[in-house]
């Protein structure tokens, strides 16, 4: 492994640059931490020197509810049973301050949640190539691991909050179970019955974030809009999936609109061709147009609009083209598109 940096372990300098905290946060999915301990070639002879003169391995906790990780022990220990529950991995080194003020934070977030998340340490001096293959520069690092795949990670020394935030959204919950039976409910055609599963485990488990989104879509999918306006104010701050659920309150705001048109889309189609510049009736089409699914069609009216008045209503037409760009999401071939169209207009 290339070992680089600017840090040195105690002792080796004249110095202890990285016996310092690290207490800024920033955010998830990936928090930083000012100070984290720099990986460095003399980081790894250091620890190998104190092993030799002691005569022992250095460790972090004889009572730390983890396993440590090799090489040969990674794919099963961490990545196979990643498939079945969270498995965080703390990449840690001995002579790292942070690490040791961060080991006891994981074993009780860990145990806290009694066998539902796995906890395992990679020691980067003993594990360097473990530490290559995962990019890790600095320490402690810290990476989530949920079906097979890296889905989180921070660096530096971080509070019991924002550990439970980054597991949150991954940990199996009592009221997953009924969210199960919801999906299956749903995939059978039984809206009604997936809606009443779904009620009934946000009733005893509202801060779990993966209800909100799926009840507020099948309540779309029933026409309750009541419904799914309740279901998208309440959704919790941390741990929801904020693309989709953004993307269900684009398509809220977009049936609100097409179910405020007292006309059909005959009636609004034949008001648009009778007067071409009638932006109002235009809008109420494409809204009834994206409440039936086809955007394109929808997309197409909303530009006309721009066109015609871009200012019309408050900029309405811009405002319904972004959340319709919001409910397909950016990968969308329309969404590119019609972006750039927009953009050439009102620039």
């Amino acid at each position: 492994m290339r070992l680089s940096g600017v840090g040195h372990p105690p002792g080796l300098l004249g110095r202890a640059p990285l016996e310092r905290e690290c207490n800024v946060m920033t955010p998830p999915e990936t928090w930083v931490a000012p100070n984290p301990c720099v990986i460095t070639a003399a980081s790894v002879h250091y620890n190998q020197r104190v092993s030799n003169e002691m005569g022992q391995a250095v460790t972090m906790s004889d009572s730390a509810p983890a396993i440590d990780i090799d090489e040969t022990s990674f794919e099963s220990a961490v990545v196979a049973r990643s498939h079945e529950l969270p498995v965080l991995v703390d990449f840690w080194a001995a002579w790292c301050a942070p690490c040791r003020a961060l080991a006891p934070v994981l074993d009780r977030v860990v145990e806290s949640y009694g066998g539902r998340v796995a906890l395992a340490k990679v020691n980067t001096d003993e594990q360097p190539r473990l530490a290559a293959t995962f990019a890790v520069r600095s320490l402690p690092t810290v990476k989530l691991f949920r079906d097979g795949a890296v889905v989180g990670e921070f660096m530096g020394a971080q509070p019991e909050s924002m550990i439970r935030a980054l597991l949150e959204p991954h940990v199996k919950r009592d009221s997953d179970r009924l969210r199960e039976q919801a999906a299956t409910a749903k995939g059978s055609g039984d809206l009604a019955g997936a809606a009443a599963l779904l009620t009934r485990a946000l009733a005893e488990d509202p801060d779990n974030a993966r209800i909100h989104p799926e009840l507020a879509e099948v309540s779309l999918d029933l026409g309750d809009l009541e419904a799914a306006a309740a279901v998208l104010t309440s959704v919790p701050l941390r741990g929801a999936d904020e693309e989709r659920v953004t993307a269900l309150r684009a398509r809220r705001r977009l049936a609100q609109q097409a179910a405020n048109s007292e006309e059909d889309e005959a009636t609004l189609r034949a008001a648009v061709e009778a007067d071409p510049t009638d932006c109002a009736k235009r809008l109420r089409l494409g809204a009834y147009l994206a409440g039936l699914g086809a955007h394109e069609a929808a997309l197409e009216e909303f530009l006309s609009v721009l066109r015609i008045d871009r200012g019309f209503d408050d900029g309405a037409a811009r405002k319904s083209m972004v959340d319709i760009f919001r409910m397909l999401g950016n990968s969308h071939p329309l969404v590119g598109r019609y972006r750039a169209m927009m953009a050439s207009i009102l620039n």
